[in-house]
């Protein structure tokens, strides 16, 4: 099943394997995207769906070094090179949006920008700069209505620049601790006005972001990445947990996203979503179900069988293995990533993976 083209609603892909989203720090300083990154998805275009890095809605979501944006002109005409790469071989590509909200440092930002967050909390750990080296994380400015109301502009306005830039769709990044989840997860929010307090309240601004793309582009090109019981930057789980995200998860079913993209980190030392309540979201969401996590051939083909998941995301062996496809389609031997040049610039441990041909 998994190499056999796939279907549903608006999105025809030549399997069912998904290139998960990953962050790999290669765009310019002023985080625009370059030839380099249309050669690396170019390469992997063999993926049914290809679903970008992280990419910054605004100045101010940028957080990291070097990940791109998606809010001028200039990276509009940018990220052409990249969609014309993967279209040129019979690829989608969606582009995840993902403001970083509190996980940031004001040395990564352009003038003007500022670091924001549901509150004055500062997420716990570091952030690398290139100009400082590895900081603490800046303390965040807490978002007023109108702040929030200005990102929810924001991804709107990005979302159909993303559409001009050749995208078949967007990915809204829930997940991970950045913004949407620091809002989701009571451990980081902590306010007590419409936007906090409650399982409704905190689930607000997600559904508000996704209700408003929606509307902007239109069901069929937005999809979302949700993280319950994820634990990366000063999140974690909580008594109201699978409350919260089934009652989620049905708000987005009605508004018509096209698919929920499952984050499970346990491969990786996170605690595991729990295997009943992956069916549940699963049976609460009316649209295309992706999974991720640790997943290899077998354990893929099983999941799919069993009908847990509608498509297989796969993140360090799509880093590492421009043709994984190929290589999972004879069980050959996959390259191994090379964390020492995971966020680095340049084409070491990016572009220059061997594929089985050479």
């Amino acid at each position: 099943m998994l190499f056999e083209p796939f279907s549903a609603r608006s999105l025809q892909l030549a399997n069912r394997m998904v290139m998960a989203p990953l962050t790999r720090s290669r765009a310019t300083p002023q985080h625009t995207p370059n030839a380099l990154m249309a050669t690396y998805y170019g390469q992997r275009a063999t993926a049914g769906l290809i679903i970008t890095e992280g990419t910054s809605p605004s100045p101010n979501g940028l957080g990291y070094p070097r990940i791109p944006g998606l809010y001028n002109a200039e990276q509009v005409q940018a990220w052409k090179t990249t969609t014309t790469a993967v279209h040129a071989q019979g690829g989608k590509i969606f582009v995840q949006f993902m403001h970083c909200g509190r996980v940031g440092h004001v040395a990564n930002l352009p003038p003007g920008a500022e670091v924001l967050g549901p509150g004055t909390a500062v997420c716990p750990g570091e952030m690398y700069t290139d100009t400082q080296g590895l900081q603490p994380h800046s303390p965040p400015r807490a978002m007023t209505n109108d702040d929030i109301a200005d990102v929810i502009d924001e991804y709107v306005a990005a979302a159909k620049l993303a559409v001009d830039a050749g995208f078949d769709g967007v990915e809204l990044h829930g997940a991970n601790g950045y913004l949407i989840e620091q809002f989701l997860n009571p451990l980081v929010n902590q306010r007590t006005d419409g936007y906090g307090g409650s399982i409704e309240n905190r689930n607000r601004l997600a559904l508000e972001i996704a209700r408003a793309t929606v509307a902007a582009i239109g069901r069929d090109r937005v999809g979302i990445r949700l993280s319950p019981y994820g634990v990366f930057n000063g999140t974690g789980a909580f008594p109201e947990v699978e409350a919260q995200y089934l009652t989620l998860v049905h708000s987005l079913s009605a508004l018509g996203l096209l698919y929920l993209h499952l984050v499970d980190h346990s491969s990786m030392g996170a605690p595991p979503v729990p295997a009943d309540f992956k069916l549940k979201l699963r049976a609460g969401f009316d649209g295309l179900f992706i999974l991720s996590g640790g997943f290899d051939h077998a354990s893929a083909e099983q999941a799919l069988l069993d009908k847990r998941g509608d498509l297989i995301a796969f993140g360090r062996p799509f880093l590492a293995n421009p043709d994984l496809v190929a290589r999972m389609r004879q069980d050959a031997p996959l390259n191994a990533p090379d964390e020492a040049t995971f966020y680095v610039p340049g084409a070491k441990g990016y572009t220059d993976y061997p594929a089985l041909a050479a």
